[in-house]
């Protein structure tokens, strides 16, 4: 009798001990760029770059890191696709320490003012907020976690460019239509956010247009409810 309770005891066991060792191996949510030689800083083309400071992570919802799914998440938040389809300057690119090298912007999308069809058109001429997107996915960094580059740009008389304080802002208003319960196309998304230090620096070395930055990026968790 004894040695049949512990046939049946060390299997059951066994079993509990590998679950912690299973969780153990889930993917990172994001990797660090710098630790493969990457930059939070994406390359505006003009000898500065942009601050990636929202991330959303890789332990989003598969569906939110597809292409389709940022797009139809963004609409749920008040941003959508440019302005007839029409995008004016190059893309920019950023190196995201996953073995690719730099690689060209996913897509880039504007605030909507409340109309995902044309609102674009509006903020592209009295300007707003706006974010490109670039995906951590190859093989020294498989999290599929989104890079956003965000900021607040001034309107088409003024060129585009950059709002004073325009990093900083642009992150802090996208977090705040981010956070909470969304819903757009039939899909809602919960949203929670944390803050992380030391991936930025702050000041405005190396930045584009030459403006300050605090440092700050934002991690966001997505989850479709």
């Amino acid at each position: 009798m004894f040695l049949k309770h512990i046939l049946v005891v060390l299997p059951l066991a066994s079993f509990v001990l590998a679950v912690p060792s299973k969780l153990s191996r889930q993917a990172p949510a994001f990797v660090d760029p710098s630790t493969n030689g990457g930059s939070m800083l994406d390359n505006a083309g003009s000898g500065g770059g942009e601050p990636m400071n929202v991330i959303i992570s890789g332990h989003s919802s598969a569906a939110v890191l597809t292409d389709s799914g940022i797009i139809n998440f963004a609409k749920a938040i008040g941003f959508s696709t440019e302005c007839l389809g029409i995008h004016i300057g190059d893309p920019q690119s950023a190196d995201l320490g996953d073995g690719r090298g730099p690689q060209n912007q996913t897509v880039e999308l504007r605030q909507d003012y409340g109309d995902p069809d044309v609102g674009t058109c509006l903020e592209s001429l009295i300007g707003g907020n706006h974010f490109r997107v670039f995906r951590q996915n190859g093989p020294l960094a498989p999290t599929g976690a989104l890079f956003l580059a965000v900021s607040q740009e001034q309107p088409a008389t003024e060129s585009h460019t950059i709002s004073p304080n325009g990093y900083n802002l642009g992150r802090d208003n996208f977090v705040a239509n981010a956070t909470g319960t969304r819903s757009f196309g039939g899909v809602t998304y919960s949203t929670v956010s944390e803050t992380l230090t030391g991936l930025l620096p702050t000041g405005s070395a190396g930045i584009n247009h030459g403006i300050s930055i605090d440092g700050v990026v934002k991690l966001l968790t997505v989850t479709i409810v």
